[in-house]
């Protein structure tokens, strides 16, 4: 990643949940001080975790703004994204389920 914009990542951990963050920093840093137990109490009580799906803004505008959709997203759109199931994920959104 260069300096400008930021990165969303998706950690899977070992309790099933998801865990999604934005940040300005290098993704393989920030993943393996989650690794290390030190990305914080909620990754921390859930290790081991996987980094799943890392993405970069050009904006942290942007990141910002996809974290927190992806945020408010039902599990099962979530989980269609992250498998890259864009149709499936649009779908579940039109009927109201996303």
């Amino acid at each position: 990643m260069t300096s400008d914009g930021a990165s969303v990542y998706v950690l899977k951990c070992a309790d099933g949940s998801y865990y999604r963050v934005s940040t300005r920093r290098i993704v393989d840093e920030r993943f393996a001080e989650h690794c290390a137990g030190l990305g914080g109490d909620y990754t921390r009580r859930r290790l081991p975790v996987e980094l799943i799906h890392p993405e970069h803004f050009q904006r942290i505008t942007d990141a910002i703004a996809f974290e927190r959709q992806f945020k408010g997203w039902s599990r099962n759109k979530k989980e269609a994204f992250l498998r890259g199931d864009f149709d499936g994920s649009k779908l579940l959104a039109s009927r109201g389920k996303g």
